[in-house]
């Protein structure tokens, strides 16, 4: 299993680089505050991939999600980016699971644009290797 790392809530943003199997990804950790999604499209030239994070128990806020989602795919930057949703929390009591999530983000209407969702949990680290063994499977076929 990969490294489990602790963090704290992005403030702004963060970057760094992770290297995951043979591949190096320059990521940009985008905070989901309101007030800064407007800014979320400065960073998507050259984006290969998005990562969108979401609470699976925070079922209220899953129409916001949706939204949120859908906007940024829209976005011509990134229409030939490949997503990947984790559907995170499943160690928490309450999550709802992958197919739930899928159902709820809509993500069988995506048209044209590889996708996967994993349940995962970022306490114990379940689910992530398989969300990352896609991805980098997916960006290496693409490049």
């Amino acid at each position: 299993m990969g490294e489990v790392v602790t963090t704290i809530p992005t403030i702004g943003f963060n970057v760094e680089s992770v290297k995951y199997g043979q591949l190096t990804f320059d990521v940009w950790d985008l905070g989901g505050q309101t007030s800064i999604r407007p800014y979320w499209r400065s960073y998507y030239a050259n984006t290969a991939a998005v990562i969108f994070v979401i609470d699976s128990t925070d079922i209220e806020r899953l129409e916001i999600a949706a939204d949120e989602l859908r906007s940024m795919l829209n976005e011509d930057e990134l229409r030939d980016a490949a997503l990947l949703v984790f559907a995170n929390k499943q160690d928490q009591p309450g999550a709802q699971g992958a197919g739930e999530i899928s159902e709820a983000l809509k993500l069988g209407e995506l048209r044209d644009r590889n996708w996967s969702i994993v349940a995962c949990s970022c306490i114990d680290g379940k689910g992530i290797n398989e969300g990352m063994d896609w991805l980098s499977q997916t960006v290496s076929s693409e490049a």
